[in-house]
């Protein structure tokens, strides 16, 4: 003879077995010691430090600056390039 299924039951016990999987993921996550969480934003600081250490100076292809007002290119309400300002 089969046994009975209380769904009721069945029911709870997924819900609390997804509760504690959840619960594990976070202790997982979170409760990391003090030496942990330092080590880990070193290795960030680090990782942005080199990153930022290859950054390209230039945007164009042979490796000069574009012009522009952004870039300390020529100003456009600045003086013509034979010196004679614009009216």
């Amino acid at each position: 003879m089969t046994r009975v299924t209380n769904l009721n039951r069945v029911r709870k016990d997924r819900a609390r077995a997804g509760k504690r999987a959840k619960a594990d993921a976070n202790a997982a996550k979170f409760g990391r010691t003090k030496a942990q969480k330092a080590l880990d934003m070193a290795r960030a600081e680090k990782a942005r430090r080199a990153l930022d250490g290859h950054e390209r100076d230039g945007s164009g292809r042979d490796g000069s600056e574009p012009d522009g007002p952004e870039r300390g290119g020529p100003d456009p309400d600045g003086p013509d390039p034979d010196g004679t300002r614009r009216e």
